[in-house]
């Protein structure tokens, strides 16, 4: 049986992954076209923050938003097979597995956030709620910062 670290460990040495201060010097630079920003938590995450620009596709939409032809169809992601594509979850796992997915699908250019939001938040990197209001980084960090339950470790 596989955990879900083992599908990250399987999955990571095809993916490549950027740190957060990689990618906010991506953004800051201006002579390159500007990646897409592919935010893969689910839309409550997504709600309370993210980083500006951002786009929503929950990963369990992912792969019929990535192709034409479904309902959940995103036809910006759907175009997108030789742009850069950066994916961000809440820790840079997630990120790794849809990476991965979308490689499969045939994205060349797609990168996974390392360290996530989390990372992004860690870096002192804006962070913005629905409403395109500026979150305060610690107020981030508490949500960030939750750790699992003990029914949530299992047994022991």
């Amino acid at each position: 049986m596989k955990r879900f670290s083992d599908l990250i460990a399987a999955c990571l040495p095809q993916v490549k992954e950027l740190f957060p201060w990689d990618l906010a010097e991506r953004l800051a630079d201006q002579t390159d076209a500007p990646p897409l920003l592919l935010d893969i938590r689910e839309p409550y995450e997504y709600t309370a923050f993210h980083i500006p620009g951002s786009l929503n596709v929950p990963r369990g939409i992912l792969e019929s938003a990535c192709d034409y032809g479904y309902e959940d169809t995103v036809p910006l992601l759907a175009a997108a097979r030789e742009q850069d594509i950066i994916l961000i979850c809440r820790s840079g796992n997630r990120s790794v597995l849809a990476a991965h997915t979308m490689q499969l699908m045939g994205y060349s250019r797609v990168f996974s956030l390392k360290t996530g939001i989390r990372g992004w938040n860690d870096y002192e990197q804006p962070l913005q709620d629905e409403q395109g209001t500026l979150v305060d980084s610690d107020a981030a960090d508490a949500v960030l910062s939750v750790k699992p339950t003990a029914e949530q470790l299992g047994p022991r």
